[in-house]
């Protein structure tokens, strides 16, 4: 059964939580993975019927809004359909999972990667999601420094869903 988009938050912490993953205070990055590939198969309702309207990223880099820490953040965008006449685009909301990770020296060198994220990924939910959920992992562990984020335990996360344009 799908979950109504604005639902989708709620929907997102109670399978960390299922996976032993508290969003504020992640511990286990291979769980939280786990619990972001199962979110993923779930259908979301409300979402724009035409073009990309459900989909997903892995990002990482090192920003301002995180003090320049070392960052690893799963991310599934979706565009929600508008009834307004005046404006007939869709809004795009995030929902994601960052985790920020102390200065170790493992991590060294991830802000100069040649990529900061996976792309996205507008499959539909299926086989086809789970086949581009595997490719963007294969793509991760193709880093040390993020294979390395992957082993550790984040110094802090949280989840956050907000419009992105």
């Amino acid at each position: 059964m799908p979950v109504p988009w604005r639902d989708s938050a709620d929907a997102f912490a109670e399978v960390l939580r299922r996976h032993r993953v508290e969003p504020a205070a992640v511990a286990d990055v291979a769980a939280a993975w786990q619990a972001f590939t199962e979110f993923l198969q779930i259908e979301v309702s409300g979402t724009d019927a035409d073009g990309d309207a459900d989909g997903f990223i892995v990002q990482w880099g090192r920003y301002q809004w995180t003090d320049k820490l070392p960052t690893l953040t799963f991310t599934r965008q979706l565009a929600i359909a508008t009834d307004r006449d005046d404006d007939p685009y869709p809004v795009y909301w995030q929902l994601s999972l960052e985790m920020c990770f102390g200065d170790h020296a493992e991590l060294a060198g991830v802000e100069a990667l040649n990529t900061r994220n996976t792309g996205f990924s507008f499959s539909v939910v299926g086989p086809d999601r789970l086949a581009d959920l595997a490719e963007a992992r294969a793509e991760v562990d193709q880093y040390r420094q993020l294979r390395a984020m992957w082993r550790m335990r984040p110094a802090s996360s949280r989840l956050t869903f907000e419009a992105a344009c």
